[in-house]
């Protein structure tokens, strides 16, 4: 759903998938190969949010501000199911963990994972390539090669899948039973996460 706003529209690229379920609000600006999920609330009535190219907004999610501010998610942000971004700015490459709160005049550097259900208090300045997590939100640890690595290939699959959503997602009537065909079937994603890889 889409909605202006005090004479705003949001702008959706067109390689960009908002679900019809998510709502986008106002002065909103939506990159390219980005990906909106359900559920997910995206207000820009009293300031702007911009998502650059390649972010994605899980379920659930809220993006939002006080007054006067603009939200930026620069390229390739990933914000994890149910997190919540109020006034921050998301550096690049950095992926925001399920349930995370990040609180207003925040600043998270490029390459940054926040671990899920942290609470990053208003004002706090996170350095590129810092692991976070607690409540309240501390750095334990520089992020290393290869777990940006591995944010980094979870994006992409993030980025593949508003084309899949435009090719292939529909409202239907559910099945009233799954017959043996149906059973054998599965959905095929070219996905093979570091942490699974043997060798």
């Amino acid at each position: 759903m889409i909605y202006e706003f005090n004479g705003f529209i949001p702008v959706v690229d067109p390689t960009s998938f908002v679900h019809p379920m998510a709502v986008v609000t106002g002065d909103v600006i939506i990159g390219k190969h980005c990906y909106i999920g359900p559920g997910a609330a995206i207000r820009g009535d009293w300031g702007r949010i911009i998502l650059e190219d390649g972010c994605n907004v899980q379920e659930n999610c809220t993006i939002h501000m006080f007054p006067n501010k603009t939200v930026t998610l620069h390229e390739y942000a990933h914000i994890g199911h149910g997190a919540i971004v109020h006034g921050a700015n998301i550096g690049r490459n950095s992926m925001i963990g399920m349930n995370a709160v990040i609180m207003d005049n925040v600043e998270i550097g490029e390459e940054c994972i926040i671990g899920a259900l942290a609470f990053i208090k208003a004002g706090e300045e996170i350095p590129r390539r810092s692991l976070v997590v607690g409540n309240p939100a501390r750095i334990i640890k520089e992020v290393s090669d290869e777990m940006i690595a591995w944010k980094t290939e979870g994006t992409k699959i993030y980025q593949k899948l508003p084309m899949d959503c435009y090719k292939s997602l529909k409202e239907v009537e559910p099945l009233r039973e799954a017959d043996e065909e149906r059973l054998q079937r599965k959905i095929e994603v070219d996905y093979n996460p570091i942490s699974e890889r043997k060798g």
